[in-house]
């Protein structure tokens, strides 16, 4: 079989970063803090196929955070994507930004929870495998205090969503066995996740990749941050 030489791509936080993966092996880079994603993604992705030895032509495959998380940053990474894959007619492969995360956190069973800010979270469960990851109902956007609860015991639960809201960790408490709120979207997960389903033969044609948003609603009117104390 010939070797997979796989890019992802993950900026659906603040904190971007780009993964190669090469039969295995990831090479991670982080995108600069402060500076738009959009400024500063094609660059990296540049100089890291550069420090890999390696040109678009030699990748077999192109990996995207696909979400949920910032709809700047998941347009961003899709459209990067998109437009790669076009130019050198590669492989586009989306990954879910909270089963990437679930990977990551290495636990059987893990309740993922991304900050949604507007005082919402991102949920979704998961069974996790080996690299393979099963979603085990649709993520949604809560508020903290009335996220879904899992029938049972022994959950690991990670995300940033637990640090921003006291709330979700109090609700998930009885459920949940270990925490990870420091755990973040990274470019590698994906990596990891996208690279088996590349080697199956999976992929989508890029002009059908989209975000997945999850949430219809960017903003909250004046009225609504009023309410919540804050400033119009």
């Amino acid at each position: 079989m010939p070797a997979i030489n796989l890019l992802a791509i993950e900026t659906s936080t603040d904190a971007g970063s780009i993964a190669l993966w090469r039969d295995g092996e990831v090479l991670l880079r982080d995108c600069p803090r402060g500076v738009s994603h959009s400024e500063t993604l094609l660059p990296l992705i540049r100089s890291t196929l550069a420090e890999a030895g390696l040109g678009f032509a030699d990748l077999s495959g192109i990996a995207f955070g696909a979400g949920p998380g910032s709809f700047t940053g998941l347009r961003v990474a899709c459209g990067v994507a998109q437009g790669l894959a076009f130019a050198h007619d590669t492989p586009l492969l989306p990954v879910g930004t909270l089963e990437a995360m679930a990977l990551a956190a290495g636990g059987g069973r893990v309740l993922v929870a991304l900050d949604a800010r507007m005082g919402e979270v991102y949920l979704g469960s998961f069974e996790v495998s080996s690299d393979a990851v099963v979603a085990l109902g649709p993520v949604g956007v809560h508020p903290p205090g009335a996220v879904p609860l899992p029938a049972s015991g022994g959950w690991l639960a990670c995300g940033n969503g637990l640090a921003a809201y006291p709330a979700l960790r109090e609700r998930l408490a009885p459920a949940v066995d270990a925490w990870l709120p420091e755990l973040m979207p990274t470019a590698d997960a994906a990596a990891r996740l996208a690279a088996p389903r590349l080697a199956r033969g999976e992929r989508v044609d890029p002009a059908d990749a989209v975000p997945v948003y999850v949430r219809d609603k960017v903003a909250q009117t004046v009225a609504e941050r009023l309410a919540q104390g804050g400033k119009a």
